[in-house]
C-alpha cells in the first residue's frame, strides 16, 4: 500500500464504515478507497468526485445504500474552467470505452475524467491506495481501452495519448516508446 502511514488508520476506519454499508459489487472496494481518501483532503477530486449531486447520491444508494450521506462535508475544490475543452475530450474518450456491464461505468467516466485534471499520478489524484487499484478501475470499467494499455504505461500518460492518436496528434520526439530519452516518465514506476 502506497498511502503515509500516519493516514492509514483514519482512511481504514472510514472505509471500513463504507465497506459496512456496501451491496456486494467489486466496484465498491475502489470506490470506498477514493471515498475514504476524498473525505478527508487527500486525492484532487472536486465536491462529490466530480457527479452532479443526483448522480452522487444515486452512486451512494446503489453501492453504500446503508451510509450516512451527511458524513460527507468534503471538498478539494471545483475543476478548472479554462480546461472544459479537456474535460469534455477525456469524457468522450473513457465514455466511449466503458466496458458495458454496467451503470456505474457511466459514474467511472465523470470520476475518472475529474481525477484527470489533478496534477500528480492519475491514481492519486483519485484518492486511491496504490497503483493497482487504477489498474484494476480501468480493466473493470473501461476494458476495451484498459486492453490497449499493454507496455503499463502510466495511465495518465496513456489517456492523453489515446486522446492524441485521436486527434492525429503525435507530439512524441521518438517514432517508439522503447527508444524515447523519457521513456521512464511514461513507464517508471509511479511513487
Amino acid at each position: 500500500m502506497s498511502v503515509p502511514a500516519d493516514t492509514l488508520t483514519s482512511l481504514e476506519a472510514v472505509h471500513a464504515g463504507l465497506m459496512a454499508a456496501r451491496r456486494g459489487d467489486p466496484l465498491e472496494e475502489t470506490l470506498a478507497r477514493m471515498l475514504a481518501s476524498w473525505m478527508l483532503g487527500k486525492g484532487a477530486l472536486p465536491d462529490r468526485l466530480g457527479l452532479l449531486e443526483s448522480d452522487f447520491e444515486a452512486m451512494m444508494y446503489k453501492h453504500f445504500p446503508s451510509y450516512d450521506t451527511t458524513l460527507f462535508n468534503a471538498s478539494n475544490g471545483d475543476m478548472a474552467a479554462e480546461r472544459v475543452d479537456e474535460l469534455a475530450d477525456l469524457h468522450r474518450l473513457l465514455d466511449r470505452h466503458r466496458t458495458g456491464l454496467s451503470i456505474s461505468e457511466k459514474w467511472m467516466v465523470d470520476i475518472v475524467t475529474a481525477g484527470c485534471m489533478g496534477s500528480d499520478h492519475l491514481w492519486q489524484d483519485l484518492g486511491l491506495w496504490c497503483r493497482d487499484d487504477l489498474s484494476r478501475l480501468m480493466l473493470e470499467n473501461f476494458k476495451p481501452l484498459a486492453q490497449r494499455n499493454v507496455k503499463n504505461m502510466k495511465w495518465k500518460k496513456f489517456l492523453y495519448k489515446q486522446l492524441c492518436e485521436t486527434e492525429g496528434i503525435y507530439t512524441c520526439r521518438s517514432p517508439s516508446c522503447e527508444v524515447c530519452a523519457d521513456y521512464q516518465q511514461c513507464f517508471g514506476p509511479e511513487e
